[in-house]
């Protein structure tokens, strides 16, 4: 922060910024900057200008070329004030020209000041906006600049976010790009909408907000600075101050008190403070400058103020280090941002799908678009690779298809828990109603196939539900990539997702078709060839001794392959009919093992078997007759290149165009600083 304590009359820059400068090469050691401010008939420029020039011309360029669109902040020097309170006469004394007064907002859109030292006696002023350059002069150029903001922001008393620039070449004024913004008003007069410290409030954030902004404060002397809006802003994005500037207006009218205000700092300015005396009147503006010296000089109160922080000059010469130290810290971040987004642009343009010229180039990006597809779902549904999409697990389509199908045989199982009551009884009672003139213990088949289609009847809703599950997964990855290798092909992309959809509920219907007739097969007869049957079957039959055994002492007996179950109802009943009923029990148990594995191998060979055939060759066929169907409109559609890819390719070229000369703008002045006789050695 600058000195603000009393000192005598001799100016020096603060060590550490002076050092700084020095280290650029701005300045010398020779008392360059410390007699700058030595009488005030020195121009407001120092000899050091020449060397910033070139880095804020390149800014400059940036700043044309609307770099700031592509989300690239430069570093800018953003004036703001409460209304009233003295912006514009800051802005004139610093430019050493007129510019529009009035009641009310007289800035009512940005205005981008560009002073720029100029060799010639005769000063050069033009005006930039709306893709238009208007020349003017130092008598002309306030009526101008109403003009060009009346044809901006329209002839009421409204404001706008479109900038206009100024440039001013003349001699004797700093090097300096100033952003000046409408001054801040609460109360909206005639002519003004209702929402107007909104919208100026809105524009001041967006233009202080980034980091590389530098917040020249104008505050009015006459008022107490912690209760000025301008403040308030200001502190909400840079709370330390160390990008704030405050300028003192109007010293000569509330000299009390003054030094006290910018000593004690009680709203935090960590580049500090100059007091100045504005122009009066008729004033030249040299008149004004000896003025304020004199006043600075003279004045019992205001005298006693440092003089390394009151006047015009003062407030160039700070103006002018600071900026030359934020280009400096700046500009390397600038030329990695715009390679970067460079960089993300041209991938992004090389992503977006070709555009195409004829027929023949359809039907190339056709063909390329089912191959891309085929050889990714062959990927994901057959042959288990995940290298397209390692962290999306819903794309690794055999391992999601394998849980299914595990889930399914589990759910199975669970739903073929013994529901029929009491242990044996519906054997008993099945056996007792088939029972006929007979051998002895012969078991009839009729009683097996009663239990076992009661049995089947209970799960048969379960394989419909899983092959819908699975055809719905399927037809998920299936939409997914194929939207994904026709993107930007919008045509194309409404025709393919029809036809997949149309394929996978043909696909699914037939595979309902397949588990229902399989689960009508297993309620038609009881038939296995797998010698698991009968080797579970003697297993599970061992146990009928010990349960004869144990029955007439226990009410509660441990079946293996049934569990616990309740016995005590079954001493009523003789032991030939528990021994039929028992066998029974056993001989259902061993088999619906086998029915259970045949509902689960079955469905799982089938749909392995249905997903080859699509994607080896359904697919392609039913988009083919879905492309080139009466509602398809044939392979010419993909030539009508969306709006959106349009419109997409339009910007991306345009904002590369942009990045690039702002590169080669960059690389310029890169050049220059990185050479071992450049300014700054940059770090890049």
């Amino acid at each position: 922060m600058y000195s603000m304590s009393v000192s005598p009359p001799s100016v020096t820059a603060a060590p550490e910024l002076q050092s700084k400068m020095l280290s650029m090469g701005l300045g010398n050691h020779n008392g360059e900057v410390a007699e700058f401010t030595k009488a005030t008939s020195v121009p407001l420029y120092v000899t050091y200008n020449d060397r910033i020039r070139p880095l804020l011309d390149t800014v400059d360029k940036l700043r044309e070329l609307k770099v700031m669109e592509e989300g690239i902040e430069l570093p800018t020097i953003v004036v703001v004030g409460d209304q009233s309170s003295g912006k514009s006469s800051v802005l004139e004394s610093l430019a050493g020209i007129s510019l529009p007064r009035g009641n009310g907002i007289c800035t009512r859109v940005p205005l981008i000041m560009r002073l720029q030292q100029h060799s010639s006696p005769e000063p050069e002023l033009h005006l930039e906006y709306n893709n238009q350059i208007v020349h003017t002069d130092e008598v002309h150029v306030t009526q101008d600049i109403e003009d060009a903001t009346i044809e901006i922001a329209g002839d009421s008393k409204g404001i706008s976010n479109t900038p206009l620039t100024l440039v001013v070449k003349k001699r004797g004024v700093p090097d300096l790009t100033m952003v000046d913004l409408p001054g801040i008003t609460r109360v909206p007069v005639r002519g003004q909408p209702e929402d107007i410290y909104e919208q100026v409030s809105e524009i001041i954030m967006e233009y202080i907000t980034p980091k590389e902004s530098i917040i020249l404060n104008v505050l009015s002397a006459t008022v107490d600075f912690p209760t000025c809006e301008s403040i308030r802003m200001s502190q909400r994005v840079d709370k330390s101050g160390e990008r704030t500037l405050a300028v003192v207006t109007k010293a000569d009218q509330a000299p009390e008190g003054l030094l006290e205000k910018v000593t004690a700092d009680d709203v935090n300015i960590g580049l500090g403070y100059v007091c100045v005396r504005n122009r009066i009147g008729e004033e030249s503006y040299e008149q004004a400058r000896k003025e304020e010296a004199r006043l600075f000089e003279s004045h019992h109160l205001l005298s006693r103020i440092n003089k390394s922080i009151v006047g015009i000059p003062v407030l160039a010469q700070k103006l002018v280090q600071i900026q030359a130290t934020s280009l400096a810290k700046c500009l390397p971040g600038i030329v990695k941002k715009v390679n970067d987004k460079l960089s993300v642009n041209v991938s992004e343009l090389n992503k977006l799908p070709k555009h195409l010229a004829n027929v023949a180039d359809a039907m190339t990006a056709f063909m390329r678009i089912l191959g891309s597809t085929r050889e990714s779902l062959k990927k994901i549904l057959i042959r288990g690779e995940f290298d397209e999409y390692p962290e999306d697990k819903e794309m690794h389509g055999t391992a999601r298809m394998a849980d299914l199908l595990n889930n399914y045989s589990k759910e199975l199982h669970q739903r073929s828990t013994d529901t029929a009551g009491k242990f044996l009884m519906e054997e008993i009672k099945v056996l007792e109603e088939a029972k006929g003139i007979e051998l002895p213990n012969f078991l009839p088949r009729t009683a097996f196939l009663s239990i076992l289609q009661r049995r089947v009847k209970e799960i048969s809703n379960t394989p419909v539900e899983y092959v819908e599950k699975l055809w719905s997964y399927i037809g998920a990855v299936v939409v997914f990539v194929l939207m994904f290798n026709s993107d930007g092909y919008l045509q194309l992309q409404s025709c393919t997702k029809r036809a997949a959809q149309n394929l996978i509920s043909k696909m699914k219907d037939h595979s309902v078709d397949r588990v229902m007739e399989m689960v009508e097969m297993e309620k038609l007869t009881d038939y296995t060839c797998n010698p698991e049957y009968m080797s579970r079957w003697s297993k599970l039959m061992a146990q009928q001794p010990s349960f004869k055994q144990n029955l007439r002492y226990n009410d509660k007996l441990e079946i293996e392959g049934v569990g616990e179950v309740e016995v005590g109802h079954l001493r009523e009943y003789n032991t030939a009919m528990l021994e039929k009923a028992f066998d029974m029990r056993m001989r259902i148990t061993a088999y619906w093992e086998t029915v259970l594995q045949r509902l689960v191998d079955s469905l799982a060979l089938h749909l392995v078997f249905s997903v080859q055939k699509l994607v080896n060759g359904e697919m392609e066929k039913e988009i083919v007759i879905e492309l080139m169907g009466p509602n398809g409109g044939g392979i010419e559609r993909l030539l009508e290149e969306s709006p959106s890819v349009a419109s997409k390719r339009e910007r991306l070229n345009q904002s590369i165009k942009k990045l690039r000369e702002s590169k080669e703008v960059v690389g310029k002045i890169m050049d220059r600083i990185d050479t071992p006789n450049g300014y700054v050695n940059l770090g890049l």
